[in-house]
C-alpha cells in the first residue's frame, strides 16, 4: 500500500497520473509532485520490501529536483525487477475536490500502463472527494492511496 499528499499552490502545473491537467493550482513538491504516481511507487516498493520512495528518490537530492514522476515510476519498476518482481495490478484512489478527474482517467491509465509495461486493464484509478471536509475539502491539497500486486 502507498500513500502520498501534496499541497495545492499557485504557480505550479498540476500533474496526476503522468498527465498534465488544466487547473488554476498545481501541486507543490521537490519533483513534479504527482501524488498518484508517488503513491503507486510507494505501493510497489513496499510490496517488494524495498523501503519507500523517499529512500530511493530523496527530496534533498539535486538529481530529483523537478523530476518527471514518470521517470521515478520507470526507475521503481526497474528496482523491483532486481528482486525478480513484475507488476500484477494497481488500484489507486485519488482524493481531490477539483478538478474533476473522471474524464482524465483513461489517459492516466494509458500513460501509466506504457511506463510500467502492463496492459491498461491492470490499472484501476478511482476519484473521490471528501465532501468539502478537511484539507482536501478546503482545496489545500490532493492525496492518493494505492495498492499494488506484484509477482515473481
Amino acid at each position: 500500500m502507498g500513500y502520498d499528499v501534496h499541497q495545492l499552490v499557485e504557480g505550479r502545473a498540476l500533474w496526476l497520473g503522468g498527465i498534465r491537467l488544466e487547473h488554476s493550482l498545481g501541486l507543490l513538491g521537490h519533483s513534479d509532485a504527482d501524488v498518484l504516481i508517488h503513491a503507486v511507487c510507494d505501493a510497489l516498493l513496499g510490496a517488494a520490501n524495498m523501503r519507500d520512495i523517499g529512500y530511493h528518490f530523496p527530496d534533498t537530492s539535486a538529481e530529483t529536483l523537478d523530476m518527471d514522476s514518470k521517470i521515478i515510476l520507470r526507475k521503481t519498476i526497474e528496482l523491483i525487477a532486481t528482486k525478480g518482481y513484475q507488476v500484477g495490478n494497481i488500484d489507486v484512489t485519488v482524493c481531490a475536490e477539483r478538478p474533476k478527474l473522471n474524464p482524465h482517467i483513461p489517459a492516466m491509465q494509458a500513460c501509466l500502463a506504457e511506463v510500467m509495461g502492463v496492459d491498461p486493464d491492470c490499472i484501476s484509478i478511482k476519484a473521490t472527494t471528501t465532501e468539502r471536509l478537511g484539507f482536501t475539502g478546503r482545496e489545500e491539497g490532493i492525496s492518493a492511496y494505492a495498492v499494488a500486486l506484484i509477482y515473481s
